[in-house]
């Protein structure tokens, strides 16, 4: 298997995002009532709860992808953000073939390079002619994270990044975030990626999902699971 090796990203500020009192509701269903968070360098938040406890909607606003209603998200000096989010499968050109989109996100690399970069991400030989619009899914997700990662930002914004990677894959991936210099918030369902990545974890809705206190936890993932005896609901392997 390939390895894949970060480039150093820029190093941001030490606050890389602040939320102040944050409001956000769909209807009569409050979502985030008052919520306070700061995300420091070099942070990994795992961001877990059930199914509608809010999850996709904080990585959406502090991504910029959704306003809040009350309260602000401010994002710390020198940042870089990369969002990956399913939606972020809609921006490759599904007529270019996987090296032609490599080539033409990053023209001033050699093809060498980017040969090495698409067989870190499991396209080997012929599988770099493939057009992008008969690639599958995991597919899709490999080349959408090899262009994220390739010129890493700083700050990775990531809303369930394993879905529909196979086991390769996903192993790699977790072996390179955790060389990783930047910080991250992310949500993931992945027994292995909580646990291979998690510093810090952000509990939303609680045991009922309901819970109207989002919980802060300074530990590991790890840690959390030893503390409450329980791992993220919904969690698989």
């Amino acid at each position: 298997m390939v390895k894949f090796e970060f480039r150093v990203p820029a190093r941001s500020g030490d606050q890389v995002a602040v939320i102040e009192n944050l409001h956000k509701s769909y209807g009569p269903r409050v979502i985030y009532q008052g919520f306070n968070l700061t995300v420091r360098r070099g942070e990994r938040w795992a961001v877990m709860g059930r199914n509608g406890a809010g999850k996709t909607t904080l990585l959406k606003m502090i991504a910029g992808a959704l306003t809040p209603d009350a309260g602000s998200i401010q994002l710390g000096a020198s940042l870089n953000m990369g969002y990956f989010a399913q939606q972020s499968l809609d921006v490759l050109d599904p007529e270019l073939t996987v090296i032609e989109q490599l080539q033409n996100d990053f023209p001033q690399d050699g093809l060498g390079s980017l040969r090495s970069l698409a067989g870190a991400f499991q396209f080997s030989g012929d599988d770099i002619d493939k057009r992008i619009r008969s690639l599958s899914g995991g597919e899709k997700s490999r080349l959408a994270m090899a262009r994220m990662l390739y010129n890493p930002p700083n700050f990775l914004v990531l809303d369930e990044p394993t879905n529909h990677l196979d086991l390769a894959t996903k192993e790699m991936l977790v072996d390179a975030l955790k060389q990783f210099e930047g910080t991250m918030i992310f949500v993931s369902h992945d027994r292995m990626f909580l646990r291979g990545l998690g510093s810090r974890v952000l509990e939303l809705g609680g045991e009922t999902g309901k819970d109207r206190n989002p919980l802060a936890y300074p530990g590991t993932y790890v840690e959390y699971v030893q503390k409450t005896g329980h791992e993220a609901p919904g969690t698989h392997s």
